[in-house]
């Protein structure tokens, strides 16, 4: 049986954090930066009063409920990472061939990997810094999203095909993912 009445799901802003919520957009601003999203169901209403954001729905459906938490993680994910920011670390791990990995731009440069002469690339995505110290490789930024794509971006680029990886485990690991940088 559906839920009657109206759904509501509140976030607390922590000092040093502004958020502004204009219709469905809803911009973040903190230390580590800004984050704007706009949210595009218009079933689920964004209010923000005082020090608080207020998600609601009326009479909601399962579906409604569901978007609702999701809503809900998003907009503390912002706030989370323009006070704190998220960090994803990473493995280099080689046995034959000396791997060396670069940041230049918004380009992960993989040089040497199994001995290749062209280098492998992947795709940094948004304000994610990235810092390479011997072989550990670490992600920093205030989005989660683009923190996360670009260490999946950089694990799908040393993807070995045509051999047995059982045999060949050389590759660029995620080891810890989603954690929050120290302040």
């Amino acid at each position: 049986m559906p839920v009657v009445g109206m759904s509501k799901e509140t976030i607390e802003i922590p000092e040093g954090v502004e958020v502004k919520v204009e219709g469905r957009t809803v911009t973040v601003k903190g230390p580590k930066g800004e984050q704007t999203r706009t949210f595009p169901v218009s079933r689920i209403r964004i209010i923000k009063e005082g020090n608080t954001v207020i998600l609601t729905t009326e009479l909601p459906r399962k579906k409604d409920n569901a978007l609702l938490g999701t809503f809900r993680s998003h907009v503390q994910n912002m706030i989370t990472g323009v006070s704190k920011g998220f960090v994803y670390k990473m493995k280099i791990v080689y046995s034959h061939f000396p791997v060396k990995a670069s940041a230049k731009e918004d380009v992960f440069v993989i040089d040497n990997f199994l001995g290749e002469k062209h280098p492998r690339t992947a795709k940094i995505l948004g304000d994610t810094k990235i810092t390479v110290k011997g072989d550990v490789v670490i992600l920093e930024g205030s989005n989660k999203e683009d923190v996360g794509q670009s260490a999946a971006n950089i694990e799908q680029a040393t993807k070995i095909r045509g051999f047995d990886l059982r045999v060949f485990q050389d590759g660029i690991y995620i080891t810890e993912k989603g954690g929050i940088a120290d302040a």
